[in-house]
Order: structure tokens, then C-alpha cells, then sequence
């Protein structure tokens, strides 16, 4: 089986992880790295691996279309924007990893199937990857859910520039991604950057209001979810199971990372990306498998 043709849009410290991830996929290669500097720290990375590089910025893409097939973007929301119709007149598959919400919003453990018919899928935030599948959750068990809160605290030496340059666009997308998947009435999306030192790990805390809270029924649902997560983000801890107090409901989640180019604190970094290679992975094994299917009936 080939491998799906990937480029990475942005060398910071998300497209870089990105990268060293896709190594070690069966099913992806990246066959063009593109940022803006030749000489920054993700160029060098990709040039050790032996990756191709540019500092063409979309115009890599551009002058070379036939380069990939699927596009992660790693760059900035307003960036993305420009890019998209740019990428969407070359008729490219794109995985955002910004918070623009210009696709459908993809969490894999809910909706991947749905995910992949899209041209354009959106990563919401590590926050929303993080948050969103245990909302999901509360609104399958509950019948109403009147509020939902979620607290994510990350190292502040994970958070590069993009994403102190998103903040806004951070909240309005994690916000929307859990009412959307959760029903919930009303949501509302914290984010805290760390300096502690040493560094801490990704913490995300989801807090719901909820009518006739049913936390059984909520607690084998969420070890279920874990599991599930496990398989594609291995850090993914459930630090504190499903409980009601002073009237709502607590769970809290734990991301650590693989260490592959930020130390393990930078859990969401691995949380966003290995979700974003699940959705581009199950891509091309959909094509591949259409591939097959259509050279079947041509025989």
C-alpha cells in the first residue's frame, strides 16, 4: 500500500511535532515541510530528517501543486483563511490545526467517519480535543445540560506564537466545538498558560450543569471514551473520574506528550496532532480503498 502525500503549512512548534509524527506513519509522508525561515528550529528538524523544505509559505503549494494531496495548516487563523482559498481551488484535502473554524469541526473519537467526507476538517484547539469528547458525553446521558465550563491549563514554553496570537479565536472555537457536540445551553472555554517551572503537564477540567445528573451511567461512558482516545493519543489519563459536587459536575483529564520534539509536558501538542493524523490517516485509507474498489469494476 502507497502512502498518502502530505504537506505541513507552518514550522513552529505544532507543524514541527506534526512532522516527526507522520515518520512514523503507516499510511502518511510528508513530502514538502514549508514555513517562512530556512533557518529556524523546525526547518533544521525537517532538513535532519530529510524532508524537503521551502520558505514559500502557500506559494509552495502554488508553483507546485501536484507536490501533496492532503495540506496540514499550522500556521495562524487568519492565516489559514488566506490559504483555504488558495487550497480549495487546487481541490486539496486540508486539516486545519488552527482555531478558524472554516471546516466541520472534528473530534475522532465522536466523529471521524463524518470527518473524512470533508474537504476542509477543522482540529478545534487542544483544549476542545481535550474538553470535548467527555461534553459529548454529559449531553448522550443527560437529557439537559444547562451550562458546561472547561479549564485547560498548559506549560507556557509549549504555547508558540500562533497560539498566543489565536487566544480569542481559541475560546470562540473550543466554546462553539462543545455546545455543538454536547447540546449544551450555554459553554465557556478557559485557557491558562503556566510558567511554572518545572513544567506543568496539560490539565483540562469539565465542569457541566446539568438536570438529574447520572453519574453512573456518565462514569462507564467516560472510561470507555479514554480507552478509546488511547488509541490514538497514548497520554491521555483520566485524572478524575465523574463526580457531583456543590451541584454540578467534575471530571478532569490529563494530556502528556510523547516527547517527540517539546519535552512530554507539551501534551497539547500530542493531543491535537495525533487526533489530526487520526482524521488523515483514516483519509487515506479511505482512498486507498477506493482506489481499489474502482480498479476492481475497470477489471
Amino acid at each position: 500500500m502507497s502512502k498518502l502525500r502530505v504537506a505541513i503549512l507552518g514550522s513552529g512548534n505544532i507543524g514541527t511535532d506534526l512532522l516527526i509524527k507522520i515518520q512514523r506513519s503507516p499510511y502518511l509522508v510528508c513530502t514538502l515541510f514549508i514555513g517562512r525561515n530556512l533557518s529556524s528550529p523546525g526547518m533544521a528538524k525537517a532538513v535532519s530528517l530529510g524532508v524537503k523544505v521551502s520558505d514559500q509559505s502557500i506559494n509552495a503549494i502554488i508553483n507546485n501543486p501536484d507536490c501533496c494531496d492532503l495540506v496540514f495548516d499550522a500556521t495562524s487563523a487568519r492565516d489559514a483563511q488566506n490559504h483555504w482559498a488558495v487550497l480549495e481551488k487546487l481541490g486539496k484535502m486540508v486539516v486545519d490545526m488552527t482555531p478558524a473554524k472554516l471546516g466541520g469541526l472534528s473530534i475522532p473519537a465522536v466523529n471521524l467517519n463524518e470527518s473524512i467526507r470533508q474537504q476542509n476538517v477543522n482540529m478545534v484547539t487542544c483544549g476542545g480535543q481535550a474538553s470535548i469528547p467527555i461534553a459529548y458525553l454529559v449531553g448522550q446521558t443527560h437529557e439537559e445540560v444547562e451550562y458546561i465550563e472547561v479549564v485547560s491549563s498548559i506549560a507556557s514554553r509549549s504555547a508558540g506564537p500562533a497560539t498566543r496570537l489565536n487566544l480569542d479565536e481559541y475560546i470562540e472555537t473550543t466554546e462553539e466545538g462543545v455546545r455543538l457536540f454536547s447540546g449544551a445551553k450555554k459553554t465557556k472555554a478557559i485557557l491558562n498558560l503556566n510558567p511554572a517551572d518545572p513544567c506543568i503537564d496539560m490539565q483540562t477540567t469539565i465542569f457541566a450543569k446539568v438536570n438529574k445528573p447520572n453519574i453512573e451511567a456518565l462514569t462507564v461512558a467516560v472510561k470507555n471514551m479514554v480507552t478509546l482516545i488511547n488509541s490514538y493519543v497514548p497520554g491521555y489519563q483520566l485524572l478524575v473520574a465523574p463526580i457531583y459536587e456543590n451541584n454540578r459536575i467534575v471530571v478532569m483529564v490529563k494530556a502528556q506528550g510523547l516527547g517527540d520534539y517539546l519535552p512530554k509536558y507539551a501534551g497539547n501538542l500530542d493531543i491535537i496532532n495525533c487526533a489530526a493524523i487520526a482524521v488523515a490517516e483514516e483519509y487515506a485509507k479511505k482512498k486507498f480503498r477506493d482506489t481499489a474498489i474502482s480498479r476492481q469494476k475497470i477489471n
